[in-house]
Order: structure tokens, then sequence, then C-alpha cells
């Protein structure tokens, strides 16, 4: 697949007629063509002819794929072995900081997800054509250049400037041209590209070392086929480590039969509030943003209906068929994190608080189930369950799922990670794995292994439960493997690890602050965990929004951040979780002391926050241990220092 409009060398390209090369862009261009690109496109021909005049090695691309991000940038120069990534502003007057921040961010696309690019020099420029003319600062800090800025006038003398750079030697470009893409998205980028239609090979890892997320899709999609072909029932339980994509493979699943049978009424559900707040956010602004570029008029609240039925609140699926016997519309579901539906004590409770139920005896599985079942011929559902990632007290874990199928259902058909009967984070009730082993059927592929957040390691999961395993020498093992490619520092000093974090981050990647939920001792050090953010904003919202996380103000908890992720984040460390005597202990702040954690799921659901906390992060982490103050009682210093002892000898080095 061609990934270019317009390819050739700079000395053919400099041969080639203008109209010719216009044709060639037209020709691949796949909507209607309007007057504002034919006319960049115009400009863009000419003053790359005359600013490359004096160059006669290279290759030229025009609107180069940028698949991740669903756009092309506007035009690739490889000259020796330096990689020009132009943004073309014609007829801007001024260099726009996004405008920087766009090519920049193309850089690093190809860096962190183009094989050939990985190790190449990458030189961003933006070309705002008439905009005054300004010196350029050559600094090359791994392999990728400081932006450079030219108008149409001096081009050919910022990149002759940037040639000085060279070593001489050239890159193969057709090489670079077809070496493999893996790009691997955010799920806010992910669940906006297929919403526009994109599939999830185009926007996902398909390599090797990562089980192809469309082979666990052609399975799910098998199993609700042959549920409909037969009229039965059917559910299956899809696991994977943290960042693994699941719920991308949910969002693929339920987005795949929407289009493709609308009949069915497929639907994302998840109980994570704000998960489903920031992508229900995302898919509308991009929605309206779409809709005024093509210049069609598209109100808010009818691209937020739009996305309000694709991705939907479990619990106001749950509260719209209780006391009722209807019907729902919905044949095939995903339950994003079904993990965490409640078990029958804590939602026996609710709904006597809340909806003024007092017979409620049911478990939150147990009644989705039964909502399900009202179908009188088929239906699919997909729960997604994530291994040690139950965080509120209630949370079910997957028994609580099958025990409903045992008791009440055992006419469904279900079909199981095979992780699920090895691996305890999953299921301890070895009753229930005989059951299951006897009753259901295993699938090799409804388990993703490899976590693709951490798009720079695939060990950063495993690191993670090594070191809240206790386990230090495996820490520092793992820690050894991937230190190059996933960075991760200690500090006790906050602004030190705000710097770190504004350091780090090119382009528009994100920055954040999290912490536990529990962390009530980090307010001496400015970290309020009790001010609630706006999930929206805090991941959506710009650089120049303090409410955004790129400000480093507000502290997003476990409970805003599970299921999403940013790509370089500060952890505030309280002593709720600190390390003494060889050991995790557990506390909890009440009133004005700290008193001891003795319930062992109230510990688990603790060990799992910092679970999900230490696994947020795309491209680095560092962790802010607090000094504490023995003039405090309740931030005794020897605590805190205990923390910072364990995380050395994890392997961790202080800042």
């Amino acid at each position: 697949m061609t990934r270019s409009y317009y390819s050739n060398s700079i000395a053919a390209f400099l041969k080639d007629d203008e109209t010719a090369i216009f044709g060639h862009l037209s020709k691949h261009h796949n909507h209607d063509l309007e007057a504002l690109q034919k006319n960049a496109w115009t400009k863009q021909i000419k003053i790359l002819k005359e600013a490359l005049k004096s160059f006669d090695n290279g290759q030229i691309y025009f609107e180069f794929s940028i698949p991740r991000m669903g756009k092309r940038v506007d035009n690739v120069l490889i000259i020796n072995d330096l990689i020009f990534v132009i943004e073309f502003k014609v007829g801007d007057t001024e260099y726009q900081k996004h405008s920087i921040e766009q090519v920049v961010d193309y850089c690093l696309d190809l860096k962190n997800f183009h094989e050939g690019s990985h190790h190449a020099k990458l030189i961003p420029l933006l070309v705002s054509t008439r905009a005054a003319a300004v010196a350029n600062v050559f600094e090359v800090k791994d392999n990728l250049f400081e932006p450079l800025r030219a108008n149409e006038s001096n081009l050919s003398e910022a990149i002759s400037l940037a040639l000085k750079q060279s070593n001489g030697q050239a890159i193969n470009a057709s090489e670079w041209e077809s070496s493999v893409y893996k790009p691997t998205p955010t799920i806010i980028e992910a669940a906006q590209a297929l919403y526009k239609g994109h599939n999830v090979q185009e926007i996902s890892r398909h390599d090797a070392g990562a089980i192809n997320l469309s082979s666990t899709t052609d399975c799910i999609t098998r199993i609700i086929e042959t549920a409909k072909a037969e009229s039965k029932k059917s559910i299956c339980f899809l696991t994977g480590v943290p960042g693994a994509g699941k719920t991308l493979a949910g969002l693929n699943i339920a987005n795949l039969r929407q289009k493709a049978h609308e009949d069915e009424h497929a639907v994302f559900l998840s109980g994570n509030g704000p998960l489903v707040e920031v992508l229900r956010e995302a898919l509308t602004r991009d929605k309206v943003e779409i809709a005024k570029a093509n210049g069609e008029k598209l109100t808010r609240r009818n691209a937020e209906d739009a996305t309000h039925q694709f991705i939907q609140n479990i619990h106001h699926f749950r509260d719209e068929y209780l006391g009722t016997n209807i019907r729902p519309d919905e044949k095939v579901v995903v339950f994003d994190e079904a993990q965490r539906a409640w078990e029958k004590e804590q939602v026996s409770s609710f709904m006597k608080r809340k909806r003024g139920i007092d017979d409620f005896d049911m478990s939150e599985p147990e009644f989705l189930i039964s909502v399900m079942n009202r179908h009188t011929d088929w239906c699919t559902i997909v729960c997604l369950i994530g291994g040690g990632q139950e965080i509120n007290t209630g949370e079910a874990g997957i028994s609580e799922w099958l025990l409903a199928l045992k008791n009440k259902y055992p006419d469904w058909d279900i079909h199981y990670s095979s992780l699920i009967l090895t691996d305890d984070n999953y299921l301890s009730d070895e009753s229930l794995r005989d059951w299951l082993k006897e009753t259901a059927t295993a699938e090799s592929n409804l388990h993703l292994a490899v976590s693709v957040r951490s798009f720079r390691s695939e060990k950063v999961s495993e690191l993670m439960h090594a070191i809240l395993d206790g386990n230090n020498s495996r820490s520092s093992q793992l820690l050894s493997e991937i230190k190059s490619d996933f960075p991760i520092f200690l500090t006790r000093d906050l602004d030190a690890a705000k710097n770190w974090l504004r350091r780090k981050a090119k382009g528009t990647e994100r920055i954040g602050l999290v912490a536990s939920s529990g962390g009530l001792r980090l307010r001496p050090s400015g970290i309020d965990v009790k001010n609630e953010i706006s999930a929206p904003n805090w991941f959506l919202n710009d650089e120049d929004d303090v409410r955004s996380s790129y400000y480093l103000e507000d502290v997003a908890t476990e409970f805003d951040i599970q299921g999403l992720e940013i790509d370089w984040v500060c952890l505030a460390w309280d002593i709720n979780f600190y390390f003494n005597n060889g050991q995790w202990k557990y506390q909890s702040f009440k009133g004005t002391s700290w008193q001891n954690i003795n319930s062992d799921s109230k510990r688990t659901y603790l060990q799992n926050t910092y679970r999900v906390l230490l696994t947020r992060a795309r491209q680095g982490l560092i962790i802010f241990v607090p000094e504490g103050d023995d003039r405090d009682y309740t931030r005794p210093k020897e605590l805190y220092d205990g923390i910072v002892e364990y995380l050395k000898q994890c392997g961790i080095k202080e800042l």
C-alpha cells in the first residue's frame, strides 16, 4: 500500500511537470477537491521546486500518511541521513504554536511507530509562507531536532543549514517507505478512529510480538455469528494484562456490529464513569469539528445523541430495566471492566438507599444476564475482564458472573480465556475453575497477553506486578531491560518531578499528576486528592487550560484514570501503602490519624489502586515520595523513607 499521494527522487521531481504532479495528488484524494486544497498544492509545488533546485539527491513525498492520527503530513524529504517532516501553512504570516506542535507530533508518530524512523534524525519544519524570517536553533535530542521555521523565500536556506548536521550517509528511501508501521493509539484516539470508519488493523500494532487484535475480533465475531445462526445465548470473557487493548477490542466489536448489523443495536457499556465521559466528549468534539471542516451544519446536541447511543454507562442501562420485563433492543452488549460489577450485598444496599427497592437480591452480573436472557432467540454478552483491577468495595470480579451462569443460566454457551484457569488474579475459586473446565469452551484468542499501552516497552506491566509483589530482585532485573525505552525515576521534590515531565514531553504529548484517592496526607505537598476533577477537561483540554492535565495542578485518582492513559506520568505516593520489614503495609486515614487495614479484600483494593496508577504511563514515569515531617505525626519521615528505599532496591534511581 502506497503511503503517499506522490513520491519521487528530488531530481525527478524537479524535472516533473507541475500539472502532472498536481494530477497525481488529485487522483489519490478521496474527497471533493476544494479550491483551498488546490491552491495549497499548487503553491507547495512551486515553492519546493524553487527551494530544492540546488539539491541533486534525496527523495520527496507529498501527503505522507500518518495512520494513528488519521492525517497526512504535507511533505517528507529524505536527504542523506536526515528526514525533514514539512507542514505548509500557505498564507500564514506567523509561526503558530499549534502548527509547530502539529509537525512535531508527526515526527513523534514516525519516531515511535514507524520502524524505519526509530533511529533516524527527524526534523520538524514549519513553512509559514508569508511569515518573517527567523533564526533557527539546531538542537537535537534523541535524534529529534528542535522544530525549524521557514517562509517561502528561505526554505532552501533552512534545509541547507540543517544538512550541516548530516553525517553524509544516505537512508535507503524505498526501504524506509516500506518499513513496518506499528501504531499504538490511546483509547481516545482509537475510539475516534474507529468511529470515523478506520479498522482495527489500521490503528493497532500487528507485529509478531503481540496477539493480533484482529484475531480476537474474529474469535468474538465467530461466537456472535454462531449464537445468531443457532438461536442461542452466549457469553464470552476476554482477559488481558493492563494496557493490552481490551477496551479497544470491545469498542471495535461494538462498532463493527453496529455498522454492519444495525438490527443488533450493539452497544459498548462501561461502569467506568470517567471513561464514558471522556470517550463521549472526545467523539462529540471530533464529530462537530469534522462537520465544521466539511461545511456541514451539526449541533452539539445532535452529535452527543449519536455518540451516547454508541457508548453508554452500564448503570443507566441497568436502571432502565429495573422493575420491568421489557426486552432490550440490544442483541450484542460489550461490558467493559466487567470485573467491577457489584456483588449482591453492594447492589442490594444501593437499590435500597438510592432506588427504594427493598427486595433486590441479585448481584449486578446476575441481573445484567437476566436482562439479556429476556430475548426469546439469541444474544451475546462480551465481558472484558482485567485481572487485579478491582479497586472499589463490593466489586465482584469474574466469580459472580460465573456463579450466575452456573446457578441460574446453565443453557448459555460460555467461552472463556484459558488464563482464567491459571491466574489467581482472575479466579481463585477452585470449584468454579473445575465447573468452567467441564461446561465451557476455552479460547486462546480471548486473552491479550502483551501490553501495548507502553509502546516503548512491553515489560512495564510485568515490572509493576513484581514491585507490588515485593520482589525487588525481579523488579531490578526487569527495570534494567526496559529503562532505556521506558524511563522511571524517583524524586522527593515535586517541582523537580513536574519539570522532568515538562522536559520530556514534546508536541502535544500529555503529562499529568496522579495519586491514590486514599493519599490524604499528600495535601501538605499541595496535592489534594479530594478535589474532584472533570475527566473530559483533564484528558482533552489543551495546555492553555488550567483544568487540563498539562497544568499539573489537578490530580487524577485511580477512579479518574482507570482505563485511560497519558504519555508522561508523575505518581505521588503516600503512606496509605508503604513498605516496611520486607512487606507492604496498608492503612487508611480516618479523621486525624492513620488506621491499619486488616480486611483482605480492602488490602487487595488498595494494592490494585497502585497497580492501576503505576500502569497509566505510555512513555515514562516519575514517582514523587514526600520527605515527610516528624513534627507531624501523620507524616512520619521513616515511613516515606521506607517506600523510597524499597523502590531503590527495585532499581529505580533518584532523579
